[in-house]
């Protein structure tokens, strides 16, 4: 009777455990956050959508595109329940209480999305880049700023494991000091590699996307660059764009930009004509450097060492590891996102960068920076 006697109080011990331990593991679970998306003409929306079963921690509430067709296209391709859609944002927004925006609009559109977000005292997060020009970049600081909402910028590259890792390198100082980067982003082209035809539609417009592939790709290695640099203005640009595919494009299918500091210079190759899809860097120090290879593999030689490593990058730990961690992260007020990839303060400096090296094609000539005013 003894050890019966026992052997219960054990197992309700063991259960009385178990369930604080279910109970705490629960509390920690942040609840999803309520999201809303705004436009459906940008391609990158594909991949949220597809993505959202494997995202418990957001919760789609709406989805606004005034063009019925388009929103009927992705109501039958994702499976989506018909009452999700609006065609205004305000009805939306009065309807569902989102607690983020997710901007897939052209680049156009985006500040007057942030500015709707701005109204509504609501975080918002915008495909790269942020804007078409510094002054709209500016006027959305402003807006962020009057109305305390966190802007926030996503990228690809931001969620690669050996892009956080070269970062980890750098302010580790195994390097050296930072020299020389190189920069190469792209792929085959929009119309070859079959983007959806409302998203080549506006890509192919200035109007609609800055210049071609000069801001489709540039604003990456401008984004990583500044990060690289913790937020430090370059100090010139300089940039070459060409279209070498005039029957196709009628912007800059290629170009070449040259960022120059007090101590290091980058090359950023922002394309529509690579022979294959690409995203890698290469980062020189004064001792050592590291190639990137796609998401999670380096190249790299460091002091002391005669011959060169292949490496792979460790993953990156949450929050950081996805955009959407990242924007419930952001939206609970656990991660400030100043001077990340991500962050407004960084994308001021990428825009600043942009539209000097869309003045510098254009005019042949270098184009002087000085840090914005705070």
């Amino acid at each position: 009777m003894t050890n019966r006697l026992s052997e219960l109080i054990i197992f309700c011990s063991a259960a009385v455990i178990a369930c604080c331990q279910s109970a705490t593991a629960l509390a920690e679970t942040p609840v999803p956050i309520r999201v809303a998306v705004v436009g459906l003409e940008h391609g990158h929306v594909s991949g949220f959508l597809n993505d959202l079963p494997h995202h418990p921690e957001v919760h789609l509430v709406a989805i606004i595109e005034p063009d019925t067709t388009l929103a009927a296209k992705y109501e039958q391709q994702y499976k989506l329940d018909h009452s999700l859609f609006y065609t205004e944002v305000d009805p939306a927004l009065d309807s569902t209480n989102p607690q983020a925006l997710l901007v897939y609009t052209s680049i156009a559109g985006h500040r007057k999305a942030i500015e709707a977000a701005a109204k509504n005292h609501l975080t918002v997060m915008v495909e790269k880049p942020l804007t078409m020009t510094l002054a709209d970049a500016l006027t959305i600081r402003e807006t962020a700023r009057k109305a305390n909402i966190q802007v926030l910028v996503n990228y690809e590259t931001t969620w690669y494991p050996s892009n956080r890792a070269v970062y980890d390198e750098i302010q580790q100082g195994q390097l050296g000091d930072l020299r020389k980067v190189v920069i190469h982003d792209g792929h085959e082209g929009p119309r070859e590699i079959h983007v959806q035809p409302e998203f080549l539609k506006w890509l192919n417009d200035p109007k609609q996307n800055g210049e071609g592939a000069l801001y489709d790709f540039g604003c990456y290695g401008a984004d990583l660059m500044t990060w690289f640099m913790k937020g430090e203005t370059p100090i010139a640009v300089t940039a070459v764009g060409q279209t070498d595919k005039p029957g196709i494009y009628g912007v800059y299918d290629d170009a070449t930009i040259i960022l120059r500091y007090p101590n290091a210079q980058a090359v950023l190759m922002p394309s529509w004509n690579w022979p294959f899809s690409r995203k890698d860097s290469e980062i020189y120090g004064a001792t050592g450097y590291t190639i990137t290879v796609g998401l999670n593999k380096l190249r790299q030689r460091l002091a002391g060492q005669t011959e060169e490593a292949q490496i792979a990058a460790p993953p990156i730990a949450p929050p950081e590891d996805n955009s959407m961690h990242y924007l419930q992260a952001v939206v609970n007020g656990q991660l400030n996102p100043k001077g990340d990839l991500t962050a407004l303060d960084t994308n001021l400096i990428v825009m600043q960068i942009l539209d000097a090296a869309r003045e510098s094609a254009k005019t042949g000539k270098t184009v002087m920076l000085k840090p914005l005013p705070q």
